[in-house]
């Protein structure tokens, strides 16, 4: 005697006890993961205080650019012509790394004449240019 199955063999995969087991593992991984968190011991270095200077040193060279496009070595109004020249006997007095010289543009002051001021510094012999964002303050010397 032959028994007939009642439902033909199914090749299809049946995905609802996958489907439990990974919900059982995703609540298990929900469950235990605040636990693992763990506190980090940092040290951390103390602080140095760091000395802010506000005023420039006496012998800085300072290059100012005015809104007409003037420049001032330090406090002294220097033309176009001069410029070059009268900066490079300041720098020639220094020592080779001490041939800095800082810029100070105003806002309204032409790009062309900034580059002009430090192209005419480079020509000069200045090996460090530098920008200053926020001009000291304004004690004309006499």
């Amino acid at each position: 005697m032959a028994i007939k199955p009642a439902n033909p063999p199914n090749s299809d995969i049946n995905v609802t006890p996958l489907i439990d087991v990974v919900l059982v593992m995703l609540i298990i991984f929900m469950v235990v993961t605040p636990l693992l968190e763990k506190n980090l011991d940092v040290r951390v270095p103390e602080t140095e205080k760091v000395e802010t200077v506000t005023e420039v040193p006496p012998d800085q060279l300072v290059v100012r650019i005015g809104t007409e496009g003037d420049f001032r070595i330090n406090f002294d109004k220097v033309t176009n012509e001069e410029y070059v020249d009268k900066l490079k006997v300041k720098l020639e007095r220094r020592k080779e790394d001490d041939k800095i010289v800082f810029f100070i543009a105003d806002d309204k002051a032409n790009y062309a004449r900034l580059i002009t001021a430090l192209d005419g510094a480079k020509q000069a012999g200045a090996k460090v240019l530098g920008m200053m964002t926020t001009p000291p303050e304004e004690e004309e010397k006499k």
